[in-house]
């Protein structure tokens, strides 16, 4: 009978011991570049198929991305990554040039007169 009360706590220690080794999800916010609704359903996209994150919204007027990850799957950089790769830059990497001019005109965040175009 003892041996039998020693190997359950042992399960249980181990079982505890398990539980607590995985990583809760995590809430974090990046600045992304963009200006308008088509910007965010792009950024929002980007992220959303990142395997690892659970939510996304960003806000068109301060350019942050909210998120909702799970650090078991996921880090910063491969969603900064994803990001660019769909030409938005982020403080973390650049879009590259040619991935940038393929988005519709109105998405042109680094030309000032379209960023001006949009604050009206």
């Amino acid at each position: 009978m003892q041996k039998i009360i020693i190997v359950v706590c042992f399960m249980l220690i181990g079982l505890s011991a398990e539980a607590q080794k995985k990583k809760s999800n995590t809430k974090l916010s990046i600045e992304v570049d963009g200006v308008c609704m088509m910007c965010k359903k792009r950024i929002e996209k980007a992220a959303l198929q990142t395997k690892g994150v659970k939510s996304a919204s960003w806000d068109v007027k301060t350019h942050q991305l909210s998120l909702i990850i799970d650090e078991d799957k996921t880090n910063t950089k491969t969603i900064h990554q994803n990001i660019a790769n769909v030409g938005h830059d982020s403080k973390g990497i650049r879009a590259k040039d040619h991935v940038y001019n393929g988005n519709p005109p109105c998405c042109k965040y680094r030309d000032k007169n379209v960023v001006e175009s949009h604050k009206n």
